[in-house]
This record gives structure tokens, sequence and C-alpha cells, in this order.
């Protein structure tokens, strides 16, 4: 008996340490790196700036002669708002039903995204969610294609940061690709052509015309830059930084682990790369089918960070009077499970559903996921199909549930027995265990059932927590009355009598209704579960209740409303059985 309550006790102890550790303590130039290319060689990639390619030298590496990719330093001209950034150069506009932005004909460059569909703030007047901003800005955050010399190949005039290219179309939208065209003026026509779907796929087509005097071999590649680090949520269950699926592995890089590493090289036949956030992706396809080299890259610039996630594609050779293709795919929006799961389908996107972090508990926590939505499409609020998916979970673990309370009623009725045991026996501990053992054997009571109802909705209360934290369905989701927001906490507080005094507490008192629901509801439960004879150890499963109202309180209210309604229906669950035993429930 006493062996199994220090279990029980270690593991709510521990849960308790995970979720107080969460809530309250969470909260200029480098020297040329080489990477390998398929062929054996290495293509130099020169960290001026990581950014779009320039022409430049043929550079040696290790005893390897390979393409040099260098680029322009520069571009960040001091403060500048993104209105003056997008309207410093001609582009083209983006119209879809779920974005809106534009395109830099200068330097070709997708630096300018707004989500309609998602908004700042939960309210209808908040501004929609702006994503890529550009080259200018501080904060830019963009991305681009092109094409780097191959080995044996100099003095080629390429497209840089300042080549303005020439469009077919002024306005991109699904149906209606546009077409860049540039023209090195010395027999080198380059063509990119960008069509988007109705939600956030992005392809892109580039290609070379060769009218020069000789053939010539060049890289196709893809980066996306991001400059400053941004502000992230610091929960070590949610990823946020760079990513990637190389060689069938996923790889998740903190913007930390970057910073301290420089550069990370992966090569790569299938899987994909870019920087996600908790809810947004900016994310590179390659093609499927050919081995690529990519890169996770940090420096400074002029003292603030800069992140790049980028892809170098095998050389293709384009002879006098003929052309060389390439074509990459890119995901810019909301990681919405379904649409990736569509994309990795349609396109065969090895592991895209991990962008969303659905964690350790992935085989438990997209089922679930799935569950809420097919249950949110039929009754219309998440906030009900929790309540719903938590009786379908409660019914699948009945028998095991069953069998657990009957053996806590039993023990629940030794109470009294107990109690006399360890009074009689108190200065001999080996007698007092024995004198327990026997009694259970004969009362045929199995004192370590009683954990595992506890034990089993652990990994389904994480599973449901990764679920209302890091999938954007849940975001901004309503439930009833002031619960406008399933992955916000409650926000209303016992402190200001729930709004009544005009007084904004700390986080750390913000204790709103439901966290007191699930609180009253985990010391109603505990009334009903056998009590340990201990006098510490009573002491502290009685101060559990308040603990964890304290904790849940700044977690996500669907959580809370799932681990209140969950207390509740095992409160009705035990209670029938007890009366059936015979057993007090007080």
């Amino acid at each position: 008996m006493i062996e199994n309550k220090n279990l029980l006790l270690a593991v709510v102890l521990s849960l308790a340490i995970v979720l107080g550790y969460e809530a309250f303590v969470l909260s200029s130039y480098e020297e040329p790196v080489a990477i390998s290319q398929p062929d054996g060689s290495e293509t130099t990639i020169a960290q001026t700036d990581p950014d779009l390619p320039s022409a430049s030298d043929v550079a040696t590496e290790g005893g390897l002669t390979g393409p040099s990719v260098s680029t322009e330093d520069g571009g960040l001209t001091g403060q500048i708002t993104r209105a003056e950034a997008v309207a410093k150069g001609p582009r083209i506009q983006i119209e879809t039903p779920r974005l809106r932005g534009s395109i830099s004909l200068v330097g070709a460059r997708l630096d300018d995204i707004e989500l309609l569909d998602y908004r700042v703030e939960n309210t209808d007047e908040s501004a929609n969610i702006p994503y890529l901003n550009p080259r200018d800005m501080e904060t830019a955050y963009y991305t681009t294609f092109g094409w780097v010399p191959g080995a044996g190949v100099s003095g080629i005039k390429l497209p840089d940061n300042g080549s303005v290219w020439q469009s077919d179309r002024s306005v991109l939208s699904p149906g209606a690709p546009v077409t860049l065209t540039w023209d090195n003026g010395e027999g080198l026509l380059f063509t990119t052509r960008i069509a988007v779907d109705d939600d956030y796929l992005f392809t892109i087509y580039q290609e070379v015309e060769n009218n020069a005097a000789s053939s010539l071999s060049l890289h196709p590649y893809g980066l996306i830059t991001r400059r400053t680090t941004p502000e992230t949520t610091g929960f070590y269950i949610l990823h946020e930084g760079l990513i990637g699926v190389f060689a069938e592995t996923l790889s998740e890089v903190d913007y930390d682990d970057i910073q301290d590493e420089g550069v990370m090289q992966n090569p790569t036949t299938g899987g994909w790369l870019g920087i996600t956030d908790k809810y947004w992706l900016a994310a590179m396809i390659p093609d499927q089918t050919e081995t690529v080299n990519t890169r996770f890259v940090h420096r400074l610039d002029n003292g603030v960070d800069k992140y790049q996630a980028d892809f170098l594609a095998p050389a293709r050779t384009v002879p006098v009077g003929g052309k060389a293709s390439a074509e990459s795919l890119l995901f810019l929006g909301a990681k919405q499970a379904k649409l990736l799961d569509a994309y990795a389908e349609q396109h065969g996107i090895d592991r895209f559903d991990l962008a969303i972090d659905f964690g350790w508990f992935y085989f438990l926590t997209k089922p679930i996921f799935y569950a809420l939505l097919w249950l949110n499409d039929h009754v219309g609020n998440l906030g009900v199909a929790i309540l719903i998916l938590t009786v379908g979970i409660k019914l699948a673990f009945f028998p095991l549930a069953n069998k657990s309370y009957v053996a806590m009623s039993k023990m629940k009725a030794l109470q009294p027995q107990l109690v006399e045991l360890r009074e009689r026996y108190k200065e001999d501990k080996a007698k007092l265990n024995q004198e327990m053992m026997a009694l259970y054997k004969r009362e045929k009571a199995n004192p370590a059932a009683g954990c595992l109802p506890i034990l089993v909705q652990i990994p389904v209360f994480f599973a449901l927590y990764k679920v209302l934290f890091v999938t954007i369905e849940m975001r901004h989701a309503p439930f009833f009355g002031w619960i406008q927001d399933l992955s916000a906490p409650d926000p209303t507080t016992i402190f200001n009598l729930f709004g009544l005094f005009p007084w904004d507490p700390p986080s750390l008192l913000m204790i709103g209704i439901w966290p007191l629901l699930m609180g009253g509801t985990m010391y109603l439960q505990q009334k009903l579960n056998p009590q340990p004879t201990d006098p510490v150890q009573a002491k502290i499963f009685l101060f559990m209740p308040i603990l964890f109202t304290f904790l849940l309180a700044s977690f996500p209210a669907g959580l809370v409303i799932y681990w209140a309604w969950n207390n509740t229906l095992s409160i009705l669950q035990q209670w029938v059985i007890m009366r059936r035993m015979g057993v007090a429930a007080s």
C-alpha cells in the first residue's frame, strides 16, 4: 500500500513539476562554407550575405574546385515601415482567397504576404496576420529562387538582388500564373514562372535559355531568409525555428542552436526545409527525385541575427541554343493539418505533416486531433467536440476504469482496518507491511489498481494539450460565454471577482472560473478515493487540487475544460460503483 501510494505520489508530483516549469519558467563576414555536391565536387557559398546570388569567381576549397555563390551585402537602409518598404519598387500583386501581398520585381522576391483568414488579435477589428516582410525592413523575411554557376564557370552575369525583372501580368492569382524574365545582355535569358493555388502552395518553374557562344553549367537554388530572432513561446513542447525532413528524418533546429553551430548541412533525396513559427510555415519543397544539398545558416548582419534555409540542386548543362529548367514548390501560410496531408499525398512530400509539432505522442495526438475536427464538423463547436471526445475516451477505458474503481472502493472500505493496523504497529514497519499485505490477500483487494485511472489518462492529457497548443484550428476557437479562445487561458480571475473590479492581477493570480471548477472536481474525486494512512501523504494529496488549480490556470482553456469534465465523469462512475458496493462516499 505504502509503495503504491508513493508511486502515485511520484507520478502526480512529476506531472506538477512539468506543468509548473512550463507555466512559470518558460513562458559581419564569415569564411566560405563548402557543400559537397552529388558528383563529389564542392560548392562554396560565401556568407557575405545569405541572400540572392550574384556572379563571382570560381573558388577552391580543400583542393576541389567548385562554383562559388557570393551575394551582395546590405539591403537594410535603417528603420522603415512595411508600407514604405513595399512601395519602394515595382511589384506584382498577389490576390488569392487566402493570401494578399506582392512580389518584388527587384530581385524577384516573394517578400510581402498577408494571411487573410487569420487576425493578430481575436477581434473583427484586428489586422490580418502580416507574414513575409521586404528585404529593406529590419524584420525582413522573404524567399527567392535562382541560379548559381556550375564547376568551371566564371564571369557569367547572373540575376542578383538588384536585377529588375519584367513581368507578363500585374496580378498573380489562382489559375493566372505570372512569368518573369531577365536578360543578362550576354546571350542568357532567365525565366521564372510563378503559380499559386487557392490555399498556400506556390509552384516555381525556372528556365535558362542559352543563346551565348558556349555551353555552361548552372545550379538551381532556393532560399528563405529571416532577419532578427522572432519572439517565440519558449515552451519545450513546441519547436519554432529552422525545420526540415532530410533523408526521411525530421530535423528541428532552434534559433539558439543554429547561432552556436553557424552552418548545418544535410544532403537529401526528397523532403523539404524552411522556417516554422507556432502556427505559420515557410517551406521549400525541391524536386523529390533529385539529391539536393541543404543548409541551415546563421550569421550576424550589422549586429542583427540573420537566419537562412536553402538548397542547391544538381547542375544543369545548358547547351548553345538549348534550355535548362528546374521546378520547386513553396508553402507560405498556416499549418493546417488536413491541408499539409493533402499536399503531401498530392505531391509526394515526405512527412510534410511533421511541420506541426505533434510530439512524442504523435500516435495519439494526431488521431485525437482528427477526431476533434470530425466532431466539430457535426456539432459546430470545438469546445463541445472536446466534451464529446472525453465521453468517448471514458467509454474506451471504461472496463479498465471500472475494475480500478471497484478496487479503490474495496480499499476505501478497508480504511478503518488499515488505520487500526497503523496504530497497532506504528513502531514496527516490517510487521505493519506484513499485516497489511495479509489483509489485502484476505479481502482480495489490490492497492495498485487505484493508480491506473490516473496513469492511463496522462498520455491522453498531454496529447490533448499538444492539440490545443500547437494546432492552428484551435486558435481563436470559441466555446461558450467568456471562453472565446480555447487555445488561450481562461481570461477571468477570482482576484478581481471575475471582472467586477477594474483591476488586472498579475498572471500568477489569473485563476479563472474553469480552473476553479477543475480544482473543485479534483478535490471531490480525492474525497471518493481511499485516503493515505500516512498523515504526511494525506496532507500532500489534500494540497494537490490547490496546486493544480494554480498550475492549469495559465494553460489553454480547452485543456482545463477537458480535465474538469473528465473528473466529473470519473466522479459519477466512481460514485455509482461505491453505491453498488455499499461503501460510503464521504
